[in-house]
């Protein structure tokens, strides 16, 4: 029987807390997992849009972003809203995400999101030799309704170009000849060919049984209230011990940051997702639509439809405003939708733990080498999840990480 004072604590078991899970004991390392909820509870990782994107080299927090973000509170269907209410913790974070939206910020994330997601792409490839999550590597179209948006994004594709990524933009004919049985009415679109998607519930599935033939365990209904020295404590009481500690908790990772006295800004970004079970036409590519900021993603014979940037703490009540604006938006571009498709179909929220850079926080909690941080990675958390495990493998291990983590460190805004 291993010594359970030498395993891995890790809590929370959305995609990134059992893609850290799964590399540790893929390391030889033993393993428990402690998730809050059920077994099959609410987190971003089951109903997300399944996208890996490389193409997402700019942070969340970037230039444009902050006028862009005033003008949509007014609208009730915008793909952006912040609820108002008095937090000291929102105001804070509102206050670091403005000073982060510039191009100085934008510039000094590119290379490193870029290599992140390269990097991760590479895992999905490895692990798709190793059990079935439904991965199409067939890029993804970047839709624009307008030659205004068309002109932004032409522009940023250029800058992915530089970068060394393989993208092209394209008019309506050529998007035709990509997708030829879908409708699209759009005035062009960039293809960013190294993007690829999944589905997400099926990865989730897999990891977990992988993580359970590697000796792993997780368990569920185990709420933690506080990281203490070599151990956890729950809300129930117990105690459990563990020689390092992984905090990979999504949106409720700042609660338990503050048991160690380390602040790590986040605010909770609620979006929502539809699945069509048999939708009129089934697209071979992922989309996002440019305007409305909705993802749009094939998976075997549904289709799910995903999108909005609610900060609105954690509460994950439907708001049917905003699953309209999405529906509309979806409908505008793919007229084979119409409303009715969406009637009766089940309405998922879940919640995106933002940091006020956009950037991920990944490595040792400052002055406690036992206790890591793998939290804070927004709407990318799928897609940077297996480079984040295997990051932190690297670091427990004490071996020097394969990308850099000093903009990434979970302490950079004590």
């Amino acid at each position: 029987m291993r010594d359970e004072r030498e395993r891995i604590v890790v809590i929370g078991s959305g995609v990134v807390g059992l893609c850290c899970a799964y590399y540790l004991a893929r390391s030889g390392r033993s393993v428990v997992v402690l998730e809050r909820g059920e077994i099959d509870g609410s987190n971003c990782s089951r109903e997300n849009a399944g996208m890996v994107v490389p193409s997402h080299f700019t942070p969340l927090a970037a230039t444009g972003v902050v006028t862009q973000g005033l003008k949509w509170l007014l609208d009730r269907e915008s793909p952006f809203y912040v609820r108002p209410r008095l937090s000291l913790d929102l105001m804070r974070w509102g206050w670091e995400f403005v000073r982060h939206a510039n191009a100085n910020h934008v510039a000094g994330s590119a290379e490193l999101l870029r290599d992140l997601h390269l990097g991760s792409r590479e895992l999905f490839d490895e692990l798709s030799g190793e059990f079935d999550f439904g991965l199409k590597q067939r890029g993804l179209l970047m839709l624009c309704e307008t030659e205004a948006l068309l002109a932004e994004e032409t522009d940023l594709a250029m800058r992915a170009r530089e970068l060394g990524l393989k993208v092209e933009v394209c008019d309506p004919k050529r998007l035709a000849v990509l997708d030829p049985d879908i409708e699209m009415r759009v005035k062009g679109g960039i293809w960013y060919e190294q993007d690829c998607h999944m589905e997400p519930g099926r990865f989730v599935a897999g990891l977990k049984a992988e993580l359970g033939k590697l000796g792993g365990e997780i368990r569920y209904q185990c709420e933690v209230e506080a990281v203490g020295d070599s151990h956890v404590r729950l809300e129930s009481g117990e105690k459990i011990a563990g020689k390092k500690i992984v905090i990979a908790g999504g949106a409720w990772t700042p609660g338990l940051a503050k048991t160690l006295n380390l602040r790590v800004p986040m605010q909770a970004g609620k979006g929502y997702s539809m699945t069509l079970k048999n939708p009129p036409k089934l697209p071979q590519l992922c989309s996002l639509l440019g305007e409305g900021k909705v993802a749009v993603t094939p998976m075997g014979d549904s289709l799910r439809i995903a999108g909005t940037m609610e900060i609105c703490g954690n509460d994950l009540s439907i708001n049917e405003r905003r699953v309209s604006g999405i529906i509309k938006a979806a409908c505008r571009v793919f007229p084979a939708l119409s409303p009715e498709c969406f009637e009766g179909v089940k309405r998922w929220s879940g919640l995106r733990p933002c940091s006020p850079d956009g950037l991920p926080y990944v490595g040792a909690v400052p002055g406690r080498d036992d206790v890591l941080v793998a939290s804070g990675h927004a709407m990318l958390g799928l897609s940077l999840g297996p480079i984040t495990g295997k990051l932190v493998a690297e670091v427990v291990k004490g071996e020097a990480p394969s990308y850099p983590l000093a903009q990434l460190a979970p302490g950079r805004f004590a």
